[in-house]
């Protein structure tokens, strides 16, 4: 009898331990990787494509590399570039971080959802999830200061 119940504690401490905090996410991250870069990589477009459309095609992905930044502000805000009709954009959303680590973020277009698969400190790995299609990882760092 006292097993199970030190079993139970000791599960329910490990479980509440791994979920993130929304003072944890709070500060800028930036996109590194995406998982959308090695599809296009690997697709028949980009292999057989000529030096110059390679090289236009890493120029995007590393466009939207560079230009995808998260901010977590207090108060549950996401301030995060877009791209819309290839044009960045600004946008502000207000976001939940809820049970098993999952972002509900309330957008102009409707709720999408992401679960945070990995975190630490300086790193953080999102899953969109999506019923359309399965978007991949989005690998984001943490900017110092």
């Amino acid at each position: 009898m006292n097993l199970s119940l030190i079993t139970s504690l000791v599960l329910t401490l490990a479980l509440s331990l791994s979920q993130i905090q929304y003072s944890q996410l709070i500060g800028s991250w930036q996109l590194v990787h995406f998982d959308g870069m090695e599809k296009i990589v690997k697709s028949p477009q980009y292999q057989n494509a000529n030096p110059a459309e390679k090289a236009s095609m890493d120029a995007r992905i590393n466009y939207r590399l560079e230009n995808t930044v998260y901010q977590f502000e207090e108060g549950d805000v996401l301030k995060f570039t877009d791209f819309e009709n290839q044009t960045i954009v600004q946008k502000e959303v207000k976001i939940e971080l809820g049970e098993g680590n999952m972002l509900l973020i309330h957008d102009e277009k409707g709720d999408r959802l992401a679960k945070i698969i990995e975190f630490s400190e300086n790193r953080m790995v999102l899953q969109p999830i999506s019923k359309n299609s399965a978007t991949g990882r989005l690998i984001f760092e943490r900017i110092k200061k």
